[in-house]
């Protein structure tokens, strides 16, 4: 048998060729897939990783599977996306820049972007685009939620993925997983969070280390907004404050036209 192929339930099961792309962000979800060492080599070995920047210094343009990592901030960051996705069978959004925009669109709301342009850059002026998440430009197969994303969860959708199983993304939030891992809830802690309306899937990372939520993997299937301005307003926190972290990633940003 070929050492190209690895068996699943003593079916040959072939490895795709996949490559790893990065734009507007801090890299921070490429770097995540290469730690944990204990299932580093078990997690690549279902892949033929011809590109990845970060990991080795070979480089080909022969791949099935495109995961990309980074919103979109520049027209020629939409030319080279279009290139990969012509050449992908299967494209990938890595992360809450490439779903939803991430940190980097929270200059979109500034209006102006001269005014941003030149507070960032001074004299040295750079091309630069309102953000948006990869989405916006061509079809995802794929998203892969989180800030970063988590390693457990990439490794369980990348083996999926390679098997042809279904991938479902859990449709709770975050406080089912909170509940589940016994935490005391922050709100009681006097930690404001977001945990209440934003999607599981993170075994509630955050939360677990005593930090209230973000909402970085987007919302939950029912996400009642609503009810968390009142838990915010019960606990002692301003609708300003909720606020704040909703617009964060850019997850929530067609439930902050209701609040505005």
């Amino acid at each position: 048998m070929s050492a190209d192929k690895r068996l699943y339930l003593g079916v040959p099961v072939e490895r795709p060729k996949a490559a790893f792309f990065d734009f507007t962000s801090c890299e921070g979800c490429q770097l995540q897939m290469l730690n944990n060492e204990a299932t580093l080599l078990d997690f690549l070995s279902l892949l033929d990783i011809v590109n990845f920047r970060e990991a080795m210094s070979e480089r080909s343009d022969d791949y099935e599977i495109a995961f990309v990592e980074g919103s979109i901030s520049r027209a020629d960051e939409v030319e080279r996306l279009k290139k990969i996705r012509a050449q992908a069978k299967i494209l990938v959004a890595v992360g809450s820049c490439a779903c939803f925009g991430g940190v980097n669109q929270l200059k979109n709301r500034f209006g102006d972007l001269d005014w941003v342009k030149r507070e960032v850059y001074g004299s040295n002026p750079v091309d630069s685009t309102e953000v948006r998440p990869v989405s916006a430009f061509v079809t995802v197969d794929l998203k892969i939620y989180g800030c970063p994303v988590k390693k457990e969860e990439v490794e369980v959708i990348v083996t999926n993925l390679v098997l042809g199983k279904s991938i479902v993304h859990p449709s709770y939030p975050v406080c089912m997983e909170c509940k589940a891992n016994h935490n005391i809830c922050l709100f009681d802690l006097g930690e404001p969070c977001l945990g209440p309306i934003t999607r599981a899937g993170c075994d509630s990372w955050c939360p677990s280390n005593r930090m209230g939520c973000w909402g970085c993997r987007g919302p939950a299937e029912v996400a009642n907004v609503e009810q968390l301005r009142e838990i915010m307003l019960k606990h002692g926190f301003s609708e300003e404050e909720m606020i704040d972290r909703l617009e964060c990633f850019g997850g929530f940003s067609t439930y902050l036209s209701e609040l505005k």
